[in-house]
């Protein structure tokens, strides 16, 4: 990809560059984002995929400061409309963080407060970021719930979060995500807690909200059935690299990285009845402290062979021309 440069290319509103972090260990510091590029254009969907521990939600925690301690970042550029939100001081952070830029988290559980009612957490919202009064925050407050598809939304309000299920739960973060219309959404495994019909509900509300408001997302997820289904743009993780990225329907037709192939085989099929069993890649993530030399995905890879120790890690193309990490292709068989 190419470097960035002082301001956004046109079109995007984020522009992330040789992003790199880390967690201490008592052996070498754990890389779960090592050197991560992508690009987050207006109105697109960028989806982050690969398996648990690849670095995908600490990279999309990372756009807004909110790596968990003690982790950081270490290196890199995250670029919001041209500025550095790296360098960006706190009470600037605290402006793009719910106003200009949202996220939705895989837990509602965890992120709404179990003591006030919903209808208290969205106005509260609404007052310290929109600057709206009492009045006008309720009344945004319900056309808010009624739009993410909460029945009765006017008596909702008064209900506590335990008292809604986990889609509904869901429905009310993603209500508070959008209540200050962000240009850029990011959703943290939004579906992962969920049963399959409230997945296909959540992912097509994201998709309505998104048609409606006109922002960008980026949806992190491990399941690749969901990203195909959502995303404009795909970059495929693994071990905090991106091995593949390129547009999502390419990605999913002729993917050119034998992870994300592995990916895919790995995808029970409801649609073709003769489609062959799903194949789970054999094997495990490896441990960021203990990586194999050169891939990653060596060890646990059916195409592997001795060059694949000190191949570097960089993807051959930029997304637009579909990219991979892996220099062999075409001569796997």
């Amino acid at each position: 990809m190419a470097p960035a440069t002082g301001s956004p290319q046109p079109g995007n509103l984020l522009e992330v560059r040789d992003l790199t972090i880390a967690f201490p260990s008592s052996q070498n510091p754990l890389l779960a984002a090592d050197g991560v590029n992508f690009d987050v254009a207006a109105g697109r969907t960028v989806g982050l995929v690969g398996e648990s521990g690849c670095g995908k939600s600490v990279t999309l925690r990372s756009l807004l400061g909110l790596v968990p301690y003690p982790g950081e970042v270490i290196s890199g550029e995250i670029r919001w409309q041209g500025e550095d939100l790296r360098e960006a001081p706190k009470k600037r952070m605290a402006e793009v963080r719910g106003s200009e830029i949202s996220m939705v988290f895989q837990d509602p559980t965890s992120c709404l407060n179990p003591v006030f009612t919903v209808g208290d957490q969205i106005t509260e919202t609404l007052r310290k970021r929109a600057g709206m009064n009492g009045r006008d925050a309720k009344k945004r407050a319900i056309e808010l719930l009624d739009q993410v598809g909460v029945p009765s939304a006017e008596q909702r309000l008064k209900a506590y979060p335990h008292q809604f299920s986990g889609g509904m739960r869901q429905r009310v973060m993603i209500a508070i995500a959008i209540s200050t219309r962000p240009k850029l959404l990011l959703a943290d495994e939004p579906t992962t807690a969920l049963d399959v019909t409230t997945q296909e509900e959540i992912l097509a509300l994201l998709v309505e909200v998104q048609g409606e408001t006109g922002m960008a997302v980026v949806l992190v997820s491990h399941d690749l059935g969901v990203i195909s289904e959502t995303c404009d743009d795909v970059f495929v993780m693994y071990a905090g690299k991106v091995l593949e990225a390129g547009r999502g329907p390419a990605v999913m037709r002729s993917p050119r990285h034998p992870y994300t192939g592995g990916l895919i085989e790995a995808m029970p099929s409801l649609e073709v009845t003769d489609a062959p069993p799903a194949s789970p890649i054999p094997g495990q993530p490896p441990n960021l402290a203990d990586l194999p030399p050169g891939c990653p995905f060596s060890p646990r890879c059916r195409f592997s062979r001795p060059e694949c120790d000190s191949i570097p890690v960089a993807l051959d193309a930029p997304l637009a021309d579909h990219g991979s990490a892996c220099p062999f292709e075409g001569t796997k068989a």
